[in-house]
């Protein structure tokens, strides 16, 4: 595949088929074949759209997109007795009437694609793209050709989003409308890519919710739809999965369907969050179904939402493998362990996901745990090092690469508050912002209880060696719980894994955050943890404080109390940074600050003068600008997330290049908008720059610590 080649979404190259996942792992006994799957669209489609158990040795279902109101609108035939008719059947061909079977030629450019586009015969809705992620496309799919999406999109705005100048407009060339219809066509779910060795799938798992174990749980809105290996980095390829396509078998009750709402929050954050340096899934596209209603706590419209990753598999995906037995839960059910099952999958997340470091033959169970703590470790060290709070924890929303996944109730910090709660149902506080840390090592408990057996069985049965096929076939109850409990023994490296690496890589990313560059065992409790005191103490910006401190000159007189004294003004400027300026008690906040800054520049003077920053002359503007690339301007904050929202459910013409806009703030973080630091009035900037500003600030009172739901 050459680096600079173009393809259109049906035609991308495929990896190696025996590499792919559903040849890897274990499928639906329903549909054990994609000609199977093809057959149960046609005959009875009613399998794919009903919640059900897979058997216990089943790793994913194939499944295609399917976004319809569900319970589906199956109306009888007019003019026929109801009494004759056989309902079962007619379900049956309502069901296959709008599945996605019939096949359509290849591009012509491209006679020989590897995947074939299917569509359906009863299903025409209007498609609006509202969206495509630059960063997302670049970095994880730049061989995919979108035509010309983002010239329809428009030109990004704040401020003039009702301009005809910004307007989208088509290309006049139809080979480039073609590749965005394409686009458009099979990441809406309209259509759907196949071929005789490949279809979309999801993926089955279960996990503990809230604390509580919940049975099987599965992707009940996500379809991983295509996979294509990155033209540039050998060995890497991305799944593209839709997010809101429709039911699957692990859709429970729900309708497996996204509103705008909350595709809009998902889609934004993951790049936001990658800007941040923060590991997390990929976002690629929105597109909107305006003619499709989805009942929620109110009547909304439904949209698609593609994000992209290396692999979304889950330390759920190993809990349904072996998760706890004998336990009563509402709503679901659980299978029976299948350790040869478990087997499979760990292989293959081993060797082919995370791409461990393993000898032929060699064990691979503890490497697994011990590699997934330390990315998660890594991951939630950012999620607290930068404000970010996930909202609902779950062992199943925890991903084995140790990215952030599952955007749902999530916020950054406004006023500095360790005990914030994001998510209104989360009324124990469980996964409040102080609690993160806990709640990944929590998940990880989860991940060594499921790989127990196989753990304890390679350190003693099998002598370090790889657990063989059917390793456990033969084996006692007794058997399985020796090694059962000679795995878990793995508990407290675990923990200190966990707990030294997030500490490490927190104490890193708030160095960087402070512009200091060394490690001192004392900076918690030196710096970092007063800084978040005097924060939490006057309800300071988190944010804010943070950029705020960019600007912080070492060489002025911490304890000088002139007017004109450059440190008062700076200790001015740094209690504006709250949204309670009428309570604040100036006095204490003043002290604070100056005691905590008179430490911090003590220790800055000691950095550049031990050559740390380089040539003395040059270090304070060296500091700064390492600051300034670690601690954003603009942050998605809830209140800009809520009026984004409202304007393309507004209108989506006009909406979508807001949106763009936010996104390439989002992208961007670090840049000066709003004419930072211009202490020009107001009127004086630019109707884009006004708003750049407003939308950097920290919003109305109002929307401080706003809360969302689950369905968010």
């Amino acid at each position: 595949m050459s680096a600079s080649a173009k393809y259109p979404i049906s035609a991308l190259p495929l990896p190696p088929i025996a590499a792919l996942l559903t040849k890897r792992l274990t499928p639906d006994t329903h549909t054990p074949s994609v000609a199977a799957f093809r057959q149960v669209q046609k005959d009875k489609p009613s399998l794919q759209r009903r919640a059900r158990l897979l058997s216990p040795e089943c790793h994913f279902s194939h499944v295609a997109p399917y976004p319809l109101p569900f319970p589906f609108d199956v109306k009888p035939p007019e003019n026929e007795d109801p009494a004759e008719i056989d309902k079962g059947a007619f379900i049956e061909r309502w069901l296959a009437a709008r599945e996605s079977i019939h096949l359509q030629p290849p591009p012509a450019q491209y006679p020989d694609a590897p995947l074939r586009k299917y569509y359906p015969e009863n299903r025409d809705q209007p498609l609006d793209l509202l969206a495509l992620s630059e960063t997302g496309l670049g970095d994880c799919v730049p061989h995919l050709d979108v035509g010309d999406a983002f010239a329809i999109i428009g030109a990004p705005t704040l401020s003039d989003e009702f301009s005809d100048e910004g307007d989208g407009v088509p290309s006049d060339r139809e080979d480039i409308r073609a590749a965005r219809q394409d686009l458009v066509e099979v990441l809406s779910g309209h259509a759907m890519l196949m071929s005789d060795d490949f279809a979309p799938w999801s993926m089955r798992y279960s996990g503990h919710q809230f604390g509580s174990w919940a049975g099987q749980l599965g992707d009940g809105r996500a379809i991983s739809v295509v996979v294509t290996p990155h033209p540039t980095k050998v060995g890497e390829t991305y799944e593209l999965q839709l997010k809101g396509a429709g039911r699957t078998p692990f859709s429970r009750s729900a309708d497996g369907l996204a509103v705008l709402r909350s595709s809009i929050r998902e889609y934004l954050c993951s790049e936001a969050m990658h800007a941040l340096h923060i590991p997390t899934t990929r976002s690629l596209s929105l597109i909107s179904l305006p003619a499709l209603p989805v009942a929620r706590e109110q009547m909304e419209t439904a949209c698609v939402m593609t994000r992209v990753a290396p692999s979304f598999i889950r330390i759920g995906n190993f809990e349904a493998l072996n998760g706890p037995t004998n336990m009563f839960f509402f709503g679901g059910g659980q299978q029976k362990p299948d350790l040869e099952a478990l087997r499979i999958l760990g292989e293959y997340v081993a060797k082919d996901v995370l791409k461990l470091d393993l000898k032929d033959g060699e064990a691979w169970g503890e490497k697994l745990v011990l590699d997934v703590a330390e990315r998660n470790a890594k991951m939630v060290a950012g999620w607290q090092a930068y404000g970010f709070m996930h909202g609902v924890i779950n062992t199943d929303n925890v991903s084995i690469l140790g990215l952030t996944i599952d955007y749902g109730p999530y916020a950054f910090m406004d006023v500095f508050d360790s005990f914030h709660i994001c998510n209104h149902s989360d009324e124990s506080g469980r996964y409040a912002y102080k609690y993160q840390p806990n709640m990944i090592v929590y998940a990880l408990r989860a991940l060594l209880d499921a790989l127990a057996p196989v753990i304890g069985a390679e350190k003693t049965t099998f002598k370090g060696q790889a657990v063989p096929k059917d390793w456990a076939k033969d084996a006692t109850p007794e058997q399985i719980e020796a090694w059962s409990e000679t795995g878990k023994e793995l508990k407290s490296e675990v923990e200190r894994i966990v707990q030294q690496t997030c500490s490490d890589e927190y104490g890193q990313l708030l160095r960087k955050r402070l512009g200091l560059k060394r490690n001192d065992s004392k900076d918690q409790t030196q710096f970092f943890q007063p800084l978040l005191d005097i924060m939490e103490t006057h309800r300071f910006d988190f944010h804010i404080t943070f950029r705020n401190l960019i600007d912080f000159d070492s060489t002025w007189d911490v304890t000088a109390t002139d007017a004109d004294a450059p440190i008062q003004t700076f200790i001015a400027h740094l209690l504006e940074a709250t949204p309670d300026a009428g309570s604040l008690k100036k006095d204490e906040a003043s002290s604070q600050w100056r005691d905590w800054l008179k430490v911090y520049s003590g220790r800055i003077q000691s950095e550049v003068s031990d050559g740390l920053w380089g040539a003395i002359e040059k270090a304070k503007e060296e500091r700064a600008e390492e600051m300034r690339l670690a601690n954003p301007r603009f942050v998605l904050r809830q209140w800009v997330l809520e009026e984004v929202i409202k304007k393309v459910e507004r209108d989506s013409t006009s909406g979508k290049r807001v949106l763009a806009k936010v996104m390439h703030m989002a992208c961007n973080p670090y840049e000066a908008w709003g004419a930072e630091g211009d202490t020009s009035p107001e009127e004086e900037l630019s109707k884009e720059e006004q708003e750049e500003r407003r939308y950097c600030g920290i919003g109305e009172r109002k929307m401080l610590g706003f809360q969302c739901s689950c369905s968010s």
